[in-house]
């Protein structure tokens, strides 16, 4: 596609205003125009992701002059380049992290933020790594620092995050934990790679943790919040990395220092949305360097849920808000 190609507009689905699934309708809307260090996609595919929900219920702005509309991975062609882009080049096919704008046929993105769609995946595969595997590299291994041999447990292990986060987990020699919420959904942690699931419904993961992974787990990832942070604390091991990315339970909660202080563990979290181009593209460069590999080798891939075309976004959101999902749904463009 040159750039005489490119038409003047595009389909979107846009949040008409805060509420249910039914607040996203499509529009017609102007093709944006990559600035400068970007790249404009014509998208083939987007990702789906919880945040996209936060924000159609009004409790997740999008940051200061990013695209009102929802969507933060997708994947496609670069049909052009703003100034003092070398890489990568229109024609070349991509993944890329956005700050939103993904729910439509063109979306610009840094181009830092941009990788190669990894070899033996489909446009559609692609379009659901960037979102969780940008989360899990930055959290787990950049800011927790987790290590070969070290026990790890993630909680929501079948959502986007839980399937990244125990593939990349395993892969680089970690002992992995995952919770879930049905028997279909811990078979399904183990198949890709945990050594036990525990259905949260039937068992306590603090009692299993202490027993199966004595003294307790070195690094825990957290999207639950509320009552899960005092008893990840008691499922911690001394000197253990509590990494809190969401709180589906609640953001307040009321702790018991004395454990935290006594095994000496560190309490941390994070948001990746509003971090510049520069941060997110040094976790993209470590991603191509450890990750990309794997993908290709095929010892991790993207779990894909449900593919919904672009105009039934609001069904998509449904089914994720469901939690009947496993792995990732993603929209195809």
């Amino acid at each position: 596609m040159t750039l005489s190609e490119i038409p003047k507009t595009m389909a979107a689905m846009e949040i008409t205003e805060p509420g249910g699934p039914e607040m996203l309708k499509p529009v017609t809307l102007d093709v944006p125009e990559p600035g400068p260090g970007e790249v404009l996609i014509r998208v083939a595919a987007a990702g789906i992701n919880r945040p996209d929900v936060v924000q159609r219920q009004g409790l997740y702005p999008p940051p200061k002059g990013a695209s009102p509309l929802p969507g933060l991975e997708v994947a496609g062609a670069v049909v052009a380049v703003g100034e003092g882009v070398n890489a990568p080049a229109v024609g070349e096919l991509v993944t890329a992290l956005l700050t939103g704008g993904g729910y439509a046929e063109f979306a610009t993105a840094p181009a830092v933020q941009c990788l190669p769609v990894p070899k033996g995946l489909s446009l559609e595969e692609a379009a659901a790594l960037p979102e969780t595997f940008f989360t899990v590299w930055s959290n787990v291994f950049d800011r927790a620092g987790l290590a070969e041999g070290e026990t790890f447990l993630v909680h929501g292990g079948t959502s986007g995050i839980g399937t990244a986060a125990i593939q990349m987990a395993a892969s680089f020699g970690a002992k992995v934990f995952a919770t879930a919420g049905t028997a279909e959904k811990c078979a399904r942690c183990v198949e890709l790679g945990a050594v036990r699931a525990i259905n949260y419904r039937e068992e306590d993961f603090v009692e299993i943790i202490k027993a199966e992974a004595a003294p307790g787990a070195d690094v825990i990832l957290d999207m639950v919040g509320g009552d899960y942070v005092q008893r990840n604390i008691h499922a911690a091991a001394p000197d253990g990395r509590m990494v809190s990315i969401a709180f589906m339970a609640g953001a307040k909660v009321e702790l018991n220092l004395m454990p935290v202080m006594l095994k000496r563990l560190t309490l941390t979290g994070s948001t990746l949305r509003a971090r510049d181009p520069a941060f997110k593209g040094a976790i993209a460069d470590k991603l191509r360097v450890h990750v990309w590999p794997l993908i290709e080798a095929g010892r991790i891939r993207p779990v894909i849920d449900t593919v919904f075309p672009l105009a039934e976004a609001a069904k998509a959101h449904a089914l994720m808000e469901s939690s009947a999902h496993m792995g990732k749904i993603v929209l195809r463009v």
